[in-house]
């Protein structure tokens, strides 16, 4: 097992030609977000377009679209319909899946909530989208109890589930997760053809061809609600403009874990915020080359 570093950076962060423009450095379709979690998908916008994004595309439920329009200018928005609880509805699925084909990387996931519109939603892309996807959260916790939908995709698909959401995946724990995390990541991957990255302390990221990697950047300071949408919508980015599965988490989780060592420098771990990530992932570009 290989320990992320910079050169693993440099494979998926491609320099920006002078006439280059949002059309050139992709986009990427956030469908993040419900009532009550409309925090989830802005951290993951913002982090995605501080990551380099040509275009990001948010697709939001109605109720939450003037919360997050107020905090991200950049993007463009789809305000959907919804259910009775605030989350998107299944009714949505065919525009979505349409937009998704004009995209160039599709996160789902963050603050999705789980309900029978969001098993829907998130069932219908891993089995029909043709478009890279990142997996994240509540999209995690829409499939665990059919992991074998997997087998189905048409798409390369990166997952990014913390211990507890792992061990649902695999029927196990948070604990028996952690006391082998090294082969749970990497027979997950090879099982269900997808590129896993298992967060936490020295985070896995793991192909289904048997490659894999530890992250040593990072600190306790991110071990706060919040860090894993930074890291998903990281991740979308560099998926969007144009890195495989593989190389996109590497370089993203290494990014994700400076960034957080810029901001425990910066703000100290215990009071350090994931909207501080954020604003650190210019710094941790830098610190690689960039």
């Amino acid at each position: 097992m290989k320990i992320t570093d910079i050169e693993a950076v440099k494979k998926a962060v491609f320099n920006r030609p002078d006439d280059a423009n949002k059309g050139t450095l992709g986009s990427l379709l956030s469908i993040c977000g419900c009532y009550g979690m409309a925090g989830a998908a802005v951290m993951a916008g913002k982090a995605a377009l501080r990551s380099g994004l040509g275009l990001l595309k948010t697709a939001v439920p109605k109720s939450i679209y003037e919360i997050i329009a107020q905090s991200i200018y950049e993007s463009v928005y789809f305000p959907l319909a919804e259910n009775k609880n605030g989350a998107l509805s299944k009714e949505n699925i065919d525009r979505l899946l349409e937009e998704a084909e004009k995209s160039s990387a599709v996160l789902i996931g963050c603050g999705l909530s789980v309900c029978d519109d969001t098993v829907a939603i998130v069932n219908s892309f891993v089995e029909n989208c043709t478009t890279p996807m990142v997996i994240d959260a509540d999209a995690l916790n829409c499939i665990a109890k059919n992991p074998e939908i997997f087998l189905k995709a048409k798409a390369p698909i990166i997952i990014t589930p913390h211990p507890g959401e792992m061990g649902r995946l695999t029927n196990s724990s948070a604990k028996l997760v952690n006391a082998d995390r090294e082969n749970t990541a990497c027979d997950f991957a090879a099982k269900y053809n997808v590129v896993t990255v298992l967060k936490g302390a020295g985070t896995i990221i793991a192909s289904p061809n048997d490659d894999s990697y530890i992250n040593k950047t990072g600190n306790s300071g991110m071990a706060t609600g919040g860090s894993g949408d930074v890291l998903a919508g990281m991740t979308g980015s560099l998926l969007a403009q144009g890195a495989n599965a593989f190389d996109a988490a590497a370089a993203a989780v290494y990014l994700h874990g400076t960034a957080g060592d810029v901001a425990a420098e910066k703000f100290g771990k215990i009071s350090m915020l994931p909207t501080d990530l954020i604003e650190c992932i210019p710094q941790a570009f830098k610190n690689c080359g960039f």
